[in-house]
């Protein structure tokens, strides 16, 4: 299981932003994608995972392997810490590891109302959802938004241990540190040009 890109172009809007960015990922391996605000992470992150069609290239990775996360928590207020993680689970056909739990410091919050939480523990929630959902490649969208300097540790001790460590994937666009051992992605030089095609101004949100 690796994901390649070829030559790809995507669009925002109708406006094409980024064209041939090319890489790959090899299974136990994370690509950070860098550049300014606006260049086009979101929009490329948005592609990789099928969430819109790419205007051109390629995007090879197995059918029903991958998952984004973006800065939505995605959790249901009035459910519980657990009922929120088994509800997911269950959505990709899975059961709750209730070790992930312990992976994110959750365990002592398992019976609290999902509403009830702080942004921070919100956070963590929301991204304890992907040790449950049984996906592969993760597309990640600044994942460590309205998190502590502890709970950067934690998610990024995950991300390296558990889901890379198991042989995962994950692309993230980042604007901090996440001390993983990962190559850089700079999208800045795949800006596509001014005349590379029309289209509205309306942007993804």
């Amino acid at each position: 299981m690796s994901l390649h890109v070829e030559n790809l172009g995507v669009a925002r809007g109708g406006r094409p932003v980024l064209e041939a960015v090319s890489f790959d990922c090899a299974p136990g391996e994370a690509l950070v994608l860098r550049g300014p605000n606006g260049v086009g992470k979101t929009t490329l992150l948005r592609t990789l995972a099928g969430l819109q069609p790419a205007m051109s290239g390629d995007i090879t990775l197995p059918e029903d392997s991958s998952a984004y996360a973006s800065h939505a928590d995605g959790i249901k207020a009035q459910l519980s810490v657990t009922e929120n993680l088994a509800f997911w689970a269950a959505v990709h056909g899975g059961a709750l590891d209730e070790g992930v739990l312990a992976d994110f410091d959750l365990a002592a919050l398992r019976s609290r109302p999902a509403g009830t939480l702080s942004a921070g523990q919100k956070r963590r929630l929301g991204l304890a959802r992907l040790g449950v959902i049984g996906r592969s490649v993760l597309f990640l969208d600044e994942p460590t938004v309205s998190l502590d300097g502890a709970a950067v540790k934690m998610f990024a001790d995950w991300l390296r241990d558990r889901h890379l460590g198991q042989g995962g994937i994950a692309v993230i666009a980042t604007h901090i540190d996440l001390g993983l051992e990962a190559p850089t992605l700079d999208l800045s030089p795949y800006v596509a040009a001014p005349d590379a095609g029309g289209g509205s101004d309306e942007a993804f949100l």
